[in-house]
């Protein structure tokens, strides 16, 4: 009987594609029809009850009661008439995928049942909060946790089900997820913008942070997939030898998209704009079988609820086309791993991109202000957004030929960076009458346009004309976290320039002088930040230690940031986080950290022994009966020499192997009697993930030297090429 690779290769063999079906040839006429949107709200409630969901998204303003049941009314309506049975609070705990509880609207009366639905199940629910992460805020006898409506995220369909996006906390009122403190980090962001806004213009009220996620992904043959039990377990695959071809060719990126996954795209993509999602661009990414989409930006707490909705799209799609969608950063060792580029700026109520340029010096030295004042929050807390994207996946990928290093650094462009060197170095004059003549020696600034600064692929942190790119981001991580921290430190960062001017301004210096002044301080301060090369290069490392940057490159460290002193007052002075919030999330990831090691380091053991081993050694014993019975028929032993090396080499793998794992598997008990959660999960990435390595070495020359017939674990290149 074929083993289970080949099972599988047969079926990928008779795939066919997928049909799609489309609801209308324009996009326009299905784009959010799944979506309790403003358009029916509209059509649906009172301009009261309109009214008040506008000012409480806006303003922060409570939604009354009786509004509320109105509301809850007008979603079972429009929610049945669009065939739903059942509707649930929808969140973002800290496992970092989503979570729901189905209620159905159905409730026998005494006559019958009804279809029902209030306003209190609209605004909260009680689901069981003990058995989510929560670092030690709740104890499982202390069960209780909410879930309440965010009427800043319209209310969608999937399948049958009406889905309300909602916050998460405990009974004592701690944040349980990851909506509650990006919430209260774009509060402050908003508030302290518009502070400094009113230095330029007095029209601007709120100020939005603007986010735009590229995600990128693999796809593999579920079939092949499910061969393979170090990807269905793990994500990723532990052991295989590089494919003879690999992406050295560069011919996959921007290439063709193959038939199947073009079915595949177009449908997944059909239901993500059915339920909003703003999807607008779709390629073959640079390792074969990797992909990308991204949308147009939106609001970013809504842009992150759509990237998490996207992915679980994404994945329910797949399976009907017989793929699985793999957002590990890095499935497969040897090729570029996977990110999601978070494109972020800063938007006015009036239409201003704070991080754009414009014609008149006024425009540009507000550009100036926000673009420095963003340079100057990641030089304060490099590390702090370090630790904001560091996972046990994106330690594989970071660093790698693919990815920015764990090194923070700023990337400008040549036409800013000399801008800047050149308001550092210039003199201020105090006694201009005009405007025109304040600076002196110093270039008018360009107005930035999409393509005026280069794409420097090795920056974790990028101005790409408009915007600033944290690249660092891992594909699989919720985006919630960076942002927070981001929106956070550039909150806090201009709170304290609008203190910085105020001093100025209350010893009589002139508004345009005063703002000059600190925006020279801070571009002098941060300089250090700024780089402009190859990151990927070691004279960067060499350079960046020289400066002064650190480079933190494994999680239980990085993650160091989250607890310091420096940042529980930058989070206290915000209300981002509570210092046991912040303490609960860092055990919460040193968890999530060494129990992943702990699962990949089981199933490599297990693999290993009964799997990997027996394979290499069933083909031994076929060697030796093959050089005994050239031996019985009197064959001399230099024509059975090949069959006697690749004994002996095999021999030797086996053994490295064996030894290997009974050391890890010691090395991993070892491990798991350590009480403190930080050591526990620095011996798992200093002792047990160390053995990773060698194994995999080894195991995969054996894959190479046991006949490709018996080798039961679909290989690279059958992983990555056949669609």
């Amino acid at each position: 009987m074929a083993n289970i690779r080949f099972q599988a290769l047969q079926t990928v063999a008779t795939r066919t594609i997928q049909e799609v079906n489309f609801p209308s040839n324009k996009i326009s006429e299905y784009f959010g029809a799944n979506v309790f949107d403003k358009k029916k709200m509209r059509e649906y409630i009172s301009k009261e009850a309109y009214d008040s969901i506008i000012n409480s998204v806006e303003y922060g303003e409570p939604i009354g009661r009786d509004t509320a049941e109105q509301i809850a009314s007008a979603m079972k309506a429009w929610a049945i008439s669009k065939g739903a049975t059942h509707y649930t609070h929808w969140f973002q705990p800290l496992t970092g995928t989503t979570a729901e509880k189905h209620d159905a609207f159905f409730e026998p009366t005494v006559d019958g049942s009804i279809e029902k639905f209030t306003g209190d199940a609209l605004a909260q629910q009680e689901p069981d909060a003990s058995s989510f992460p929560n670092g030690g805020i709740r104890n499982t006898f202390e069960a209780r946790g909410y879930t309440a409506w965010d009427p800043s995220s319209p209310a969608f369909i999937m399948g049958r089900t009406l889905c309300i996006p909602t916050v998460f906390v405990s009974y004592t009122g701690e944040a349980l997820d990851y909506k509650v403190p990006l919430l209260k980090a774009l509060s402050a962001l908003d508030k302290a913008a518009v502070d400094v806004c009113q230095y330029f213009d007095k029209s601007i009220e709120k100020v939005y942070a603007s986010l735009g996620i590229e995600q990128e992904y693999f796809l593999v043959d579920l079939a092949l997939f499910n061969a393979r039990p170090d990807m269905y377990l793990t994500g990723r695959t532990l052991f295989g030898h590089m494919s003879a071809k690999n992406q050295q060719l560069e011919d996959h990126y921007f290439g063709s998209i193959p038939s199947r996954v073009y079915a595949f795209m177009q449908d997944f993509e059909t239901e993500a704009l059915q339920l909003g999602i703003p999807l607008k661009t779709r390629h073959n990414e640079v390792a074969p079988s990797q992909f990308e989409c991204a949308p147009i930006y939106e609001e970013i707490n809504l842009a992150i609820d759509h990237n998490q909705l996207l992915m679980d799209v994404m994945d329910r799609v797949a399976k009907r086309h017989n793929f699985k969608v793999l957002l590990h950063e890095k499935p497969y060792a040897g090729v570029n791993g996977s990110g999601k580029h978070n494109n972020w700026s800063m938007i006015t109520n009036t239409g201003k991109n704070l991080l754009s340029p414009g014609k008149t010096p006024k425009n540009n030295l507000m550009f100036l202000t926000f673009f420095v004042n963003t340079i100057k929050a990641v030089y304060e807390h490099a590390d702090l957004l370090r630790a904001s994207i560091a996972s046990v996946n994106n330690d594989h990928r970071l660093g790698a030929n693919e990815a920015p290093p764990a090194i923070i650094s700023i990337f400008l462009g040549s036409q800013l960076t000399e801008v800047l060197d050149e308001i550092e170095t210039s003199r201020i004059s105090r006694k201009a009458k005009e405007e025109s003549s304040l600076w002196q020696g110093i270039p008018k600034i360009p107005q930035i346009l999409k393509d005026n600064t280069d794409r420097n692929r090795t920056s974790p942190f990028a101005f790409t004309g408009n915007k600033f790119e944290l690249r660092a981001v891992g594909s699989s991580a919720n985006s919630a976290n960076p942002m927070t921290v981001l929106n956070t430190i550039v909150a806090d960062q201009l709170r304290k320039f609008k203190v910085d001017v105020d001093k100025l301004l209350k010893k009589g210096e002139k508004k345009d002088v005063a703002l000059l002044t600190i925006i020279k301080r801070y571009i002098k301060e941060s300089k250090i930040v700024r780089f402009e090369g190859n990151g990927y290069g070691e004279e960067w490392q060499q350079e960046a230690e020289a400066r002064g940057l650190t480079n933190i490159k494994t999680t239980p460290k990085a993650l160091d940031a989250l607890v310091s002193e420096k940042t529980q007052a930058l989070f206290e002075s915000t209300s981002v986080f509570t210092r046991r919030e912040a303490h609960a999330r860092h055990e919460i990831l040193l968890e999530e950290f060494y129990k992943k090691l702990q699962i990949e380091a089981r199933v490599m053991g297990e693999l290993v022994n009964s799997v990997i081993i027996p394979t290499a050694i069933n083909y031994q014993s076929k060697l030796v009966e093959n050089v005994k019975g050239l031996k019985d028929i009197g064959l001399p032993e230099s024509s059975y020499e090949a069959q006697l090396s690749i004994i002996t080499k095999l021999s030797e793998h086996i053994n490295f192997i064996k030894s290997n794992n009974d050391q890890m598997v010691e090395a991993r008990k070892k491990a798991n009697v350590i009480e403190d959660v930080r050591e526990r999960a620095i011996a798992y990435d200093e002792t047990v993930k160390t053995f990773f390595d060698p194994i995999r070495y080894h195991v995969d020359k054996l894959e190479q030297l046991v006949d490709d017939a018996l080798w039961p674990l679909p290989k690279f290149r059958e992983l990555l090429f056949l669609k």
